[in-house]
């Protein structure tokens, strides 16, 4: 289990408006965060438009096999919308999990993506938890996971808990973009999703239909400007204790008619 070793906690905060779009220019003031319901003093608070690291997962099980050029595309287009400070890295995953392209500024795209070929098993849990692994030793305070799957892992040894908690530590939001077939149906892509959807959602990320066409490059479009315009923000519990159980984080803000997203707590350390 990872859990955050330090005594400050560190958030990133996404805050958009009905239309979804994100809302710039919010003061430290408008800002109040509570743990386990106990409001807890802001050490510090930024708002500025700040470069970010993220690490593109790419699954390439052999559930895969009809989507996987659609993926690619994904995942290429993702690194397309990156601006000039951010970096990304690329990862596989099938039984195993491999680095395709690590972290670059850069538009280019290495040869060997195009020659990825579905195949095996599917460890989604074990990708997303190196991912936050690699992601922890990145000097940008703003991180992403961006999986590109359909979500069905037969192979990890590590638990979904476990991933989600990997990517908390590391200060990481998860995007998961459903890879599944629209033509799929049945209760195995529900709970698919539903795993795509709870990774996303605790984390402060989202989760992205089946995508296709201008719907996927709008999708990487806003998430792109989320990570450039989210709020970080730090405070320090009031609850000192190393007793390794989850603490539940809520952040309220004061302005009406917007919806703020960042993740739901994080484990606290263990020891004495």
């Amino acid at each position: 289990m990872i859990t955050v070793n330090s005594t400050i906690v560190l958030l990133n905060a996404t805050v958009t408006n009905s239309a979804g779009t994100s809302v710039t220019g919010l003061s430290r003031s408008q800002f109040t965060v509570f743990e386990d319901g106990v409001e807890q003093n802001i050490l510090s608070f930024e708002n500025e438009s700040t470069p970010f690291a993220a690490v593109i997962l790419l699954d390439t099980s052999g559930s895969m096999e009809q989507r996987l050029s659609i993926a690619r595309s994904a995942a290429i287009e993702f690194l397309y919308g990156l601006r000039r400070d951010d970096n990304a890295a690329i990862y596989r995953f099938d039984s195993k999990v491999s680095l395709v392209q690590n972290f670059s500024n850069s538009r280019d795209i290495v040869e060997s993506i195009f020659d990825l070929k579905a195949d095996g098993m599917t460890s989604l849990n074990d990708a997303i938890y190196k991912a936050a692994a690699v992601l922890s030793s990145r000097t940008e305070k703003r991180r992403a996971i961006i999986v590109l799957s359909d979500g069905a892992d037969n192979s990890s040894g590590k638990s979904s808990d476990a991933a989600l908690k990997a990517a908390i530590s590391a200060n990481a939001t998860i995007y998961t973009i459903d890879m599944s077939s629209p033509d799929e149906h049945g209760i195995e892509r529900v709970q698919n999703q539903g795993v795509l959807k709870s990774l996303a959602g605790k984390s402060g990320g989202t989760f992205v239909a089946t995508p296709g066409g201008p719907a996927m490059r709008n999708s990487f479009k806003s998430i792109v400007e989320e990570l450039s315009s989210q709020y970080t923000v730090t405070y320090e519990p009031t609850n000192l204790k190393k007793d390794g159980k989850f603490r539940s984080i809520e952040v309220r803000i004061k302005k009406s008619g917007v919806t703020i997203r960042t993740r739901k707590g994080y484990n606290a350390p263990k020891g004495k």
